[in-house]
């Protein structure tokens, strides 16, 4: 194994608000004409640190009029590799709203592993914690903590075993609607039925769910509020919806450890509305927002 982070140097900034332990996973994606398809790539390296574990990939994005039919070639317009993964998306959204970040993972001793523990630093993330490593694997959850020991558990790709440690373990559990309905069974297609999904999860002994919707905003329920409650989201064109789950997870991070005083409704508030921002724009990473870009009522 080889350390790309220095671990042998201590990081000698202020210990970060923010740690994510996980995934550093991104997006194969095409963008043809107002729609998006998006592949996942699964050949990165393991990435496992304690309890976390992903993978580093770098996504491979082409811009074309149309999408070719089986065995055809056609023209495309532009080209670039991008940086995602769940872990890491919610690790720069966190960074770029200003909170002090860093990266446990591994990435593959690769070419593509090298730019990205270079993204993570371009980003202002510490890497640390960040190694290279020939083995591979895929990724399966990420673990955000902030400098308070709070656990925002983000249970993605969701599995209908999940060890049921991570639910009472865990201080905010945020799932999306299909995570929510392979934990619960349950389908899930609207606010109503996030909130059964919710009151399910705190059962088994989460003390905080929520659980997010897209277009719709998101759910919230707690071991201490019975009423699960639908926080909505303002509609917007959106241009690419890739990675929007996690920049509202990195910003609801950043509020968790920046402005603990704040309501947990007015931080999902603040956090659907960057959700919306970043779904403005092409690419995961590179459409979510800095703090400078957004209106000041926000911090």
């Amino acid at each position: 194994m080889a350390a790309s982070g220095e671990p042998g140097r201590q990081w000698q900034e202020e210990v970060p608000a923010v740690v994510v332990v996980g995934s550093c996973m991104t997006d194969l994606v095409r963008l043809v004409r107002r729609s998006t398809q998006s592949l996942r790539s699964r050949e990165g390296a393991d990435c496992a640190w304690h309890r976390g574990f992903g993978n580093g990939e770098c996504p491979l994005l082409g811009l074309t009029s149309r999408l070719p039919k089986t065995g055809e070639t056609i023209h495309g317009h532009k080209f670039f590799i991008g940086f995602g993964g769940k872990g890491a998306n919610q690790c720069v959204q966190a960074a770029r709203l200003g909170a002090k970040t860093s990266m446990v993972c591994k990435v593959g001793k690769d070419s593509f592993g090298k730019d990205y523990i270079e993204n993570l630093k371009q980003n202002d993330i510490s890497t640390e914690f960040t190694y290279q490593t020939q083995d591979a694997a895929t990724g399966t959850a990420s673990i955000i903590v902030n400098n308070e020991v709070k656990t925002l558990f983000n249970p993605a790709p969701a599995i209908a075993d999940l060890d049921p440690r991570f639910y009472r373990l865990s201080d905010v559990f945020c799932c999306n609607e299909t995570e929510a309905e392979i934990l619960t069974g349950l389908a899930v297609g609207s606010p109503a039925d996030a909130g059964q999904a919710a009151q399910m999860l705190v059962e088994r002994g989460c003390h905080v769910v929520i659980v997010t919707l897209g277009a719709e905003g998101c759910v919230m329920l707690s071991e201490t509020e019975a009423v699960p409650k639908h926080i909505p989201t303002e509609k917007v064109k959106a241009v690419d919806t890739t990675g929007a789950g996690d920049s509202f997870v990195g910003a609801l991070a950043f509020y968790l450890a920046y402005y603990p005083s704040l309501s947990l409704e007015e931080m999902l508030k603040r956090s659907n509305f960057i959700a919306t921002v970043s779904v403005r724009a092409a690419g995961t990473q590179s459409s979510y927002p800095y703090k400078k870009d957004l209106p000041l009522d926000l911090f």
